[in-house]
């Protein structure tokens, strides 16, 4: 076994006098072969492993039940698929084919995207529909009302096809309106973003000025394979027109068509021309109407005059003449007069009675004076015997106090030989201790006071004795002079 493995020694010299190749001259060879031989080709496969970086470059890979085979679409090509890849999706890819040295694998340069099938798209449509729906942009409760009459519409469609010229032509039979036209690619790569923006614009215009916005908006296009109509099954399409503020009739396709835009619309027409007759009313049904209500109207009018007439007549039949009845409103007044004179006299009457009945009761003024008189001579007499009374008595009181008071006054006491000591300012000197030595005194005796300073001993001599003679007479004075005298003292 291991001698079978070694190699001769002639085979190993042949095999290192071979040529060698650079692994770039490789790879450039090996890319020369593969975009020789597959410079185009179709490529169907479902679309897995998308990824948009911010280069704008598409990357993904086409797979079936074994293989894959990876893709790319250049930023300048992405921009103008009228398909774009989606995630699951079933596609035929067109472009070719090439190599990739720095990861040693080969690749599919996409040029065009083919959805394959009619099967697909109507999954990839019904699988849109239903994540728009799930949503809310297709709620009936976002849908508004057309404008009865509307004063301008706009158009989104192409500039240069028939489905305008019907749209114009229709609406110039019917009720006149102003019509702006908004032109668009309605198929093809950036058509569904024409569409979108159109939508958009309308709905930025003032509301007033030269251009306005539209009270009403047309969205056509002429009918079409469901690849044709695509474009107005694109998610930006859908999410403008439900974002418009002003309300959009849908017309793409024929009758059997139906699109995305359908359901987010607020009306959807048939055809065109339907979206027309739709948005505007027939100037001859709008004449035959008013003619109608005006014939109405006037029947009405003359119902009501007609009636106010008769009306009026009944009530002219019940009605009085002026004459009479200012008649009638005098005889009314005559008779309140006469019922007031005579209420006026019954009150006159009795007022004389009762007036009579208080003259009676009064008497003369005089008399009344000699009674009033009389009895103010007797009041009079009665306050001169209170007075006197009183007079009496207030003496006998002052008498007496003042007999008391005398009895009381310490001048008595002075008239004994008793002597009262007073400070400089009035104030009796009680006692030793009150008065300092050296104070300013003053005596004041019976009859005269004497000022006087005290010296500094502190026991004064005593007094001399006097005869009790003298001073019994004296006392005897005093006492018949004063009785109550020795009582006090």
């Amino acid at each position: 076994m291991y001698h079978n493995l070694q190699m001769t020694t002639t085979q190993s010299d042949a095999l290192s006098n071979s040529p060698y190749m650079t692994i770039d001259e490789l790879s450039s060879a090996v890319k020369r072969t593969i975009e020789g031989s597959f410079e185009f080709v179709r490529v169907r496969g479902e679309v897995s492993q998308l990824r948009v970086p911010s280069s704008g470059h598409v990357y993904f890979a086409l797979k079936d039940e074994k293989n894959t085979l990876s893709s790319v679409i250049w930023r300048g090509s992405a921009a103008r698929l009228s398909v774009q890849p989606e995630e699951g999706l079933d596609v035929i890819c067109s472009g070719k084919m090439t190599t990739f040295g720095g990861q040693s694998r080969y690749q599919l340069i996409v040029s065009d995207v083919e959805i394959a099938g009619e099967g697909a798209l109507l999954k990839q449509l019904e699988e849109r529909r239903r994540k728009l729906a799930e949503e809310g942009l297709f709620d009936q409760a976002r849908k508004r009302p057309l404008p009865g009459f509307p004063k301008s519409i706009g158009v989104v469609t192409s500039a240069t096809g028939a489905v305008i010229r019907d749209i114009l032509h229709r609406l110039s039979e019917r009720f006149g309106v102003r019509v702006l036209v908004w032109g668009v690619n309605v198929q093809g790569a950036g058509s569904a973003e024409q569409i979108a923006a159109a939508i958009d614009g309308f709905n930025q215009l003032p509301e007033t000025g030269e251009v306005a916005r539209p009270d009403l908006l047309i969205v056509a296009r002429g009918g079409g394979s469901i690849e044709d109509l695509w474009s107005f099954n694109e998610e930006i399409v859908v999410r403008a027109a439900a974002a418009s503020q002003i309300p959009l009739i849908s017309a793409v396709g024929h009758e059997t068509d139906t699109t995305l835009i359908d359901y987010a619309s607020d009306l959807r027409a048939p055809t065109p021309t339907a979206a027309a007759e739709l948005a505007t009313p027939v100037a001859a049904d709008i004449r035959a109407s008013l003619t109608d209500k005006q014939a109405r109207l006037e029947r009405a009018a003359s119902r009501q005059i007609e009636t106010a007439k008769q009306n009026l007549r009944g009530l002219e039949r019940g009605l009085l003449h002026p004459r009479e009845l200012i008649a009638r409103h005098q005889q009314s007044v005559d008779m309140a007069a006469s019922s007031l004179d005579n209420i006026i006299l019954r009150r006159l009457e009795g007022a004389n009675i009762r007036l009579s009945g208080l003259t009676e009761r009064l008497g003369s003024p005089s008399q009344r004076l000699a009674e009033v008189s009389e009895r103010l001579m007797l009041c009079g007499n009665q306050m001169d015997v209170f007075m006197t009374r009183r007079m009496e008595v207030g003496s006998q009181r002052l008498h007496q106090a003042a007999r008391l008071l005398e009895a009381n006054s310490y001048q008595r006491v002075l008239d004994r030989g008793f002597a009262l000591v007073t400070d400089t300012g009035g104030q009796a000197i009680k006692r030793s201790a009150d008065a300092p030595r050296g104070a300013e005194i003053i005596l004041q005796f019976a009859d005269d006071t004497r000022q006087a300073i005290l010296d500094g001993t502190d026991t004064a001599p005593a007094p001399p004795k006097k005869p009790a003679k003298k001073q019994t007479s004296r006392k005897s004075e005093k006492n018949k002079d004063n009785p109550s005298q020795s009582e006090l003292f």
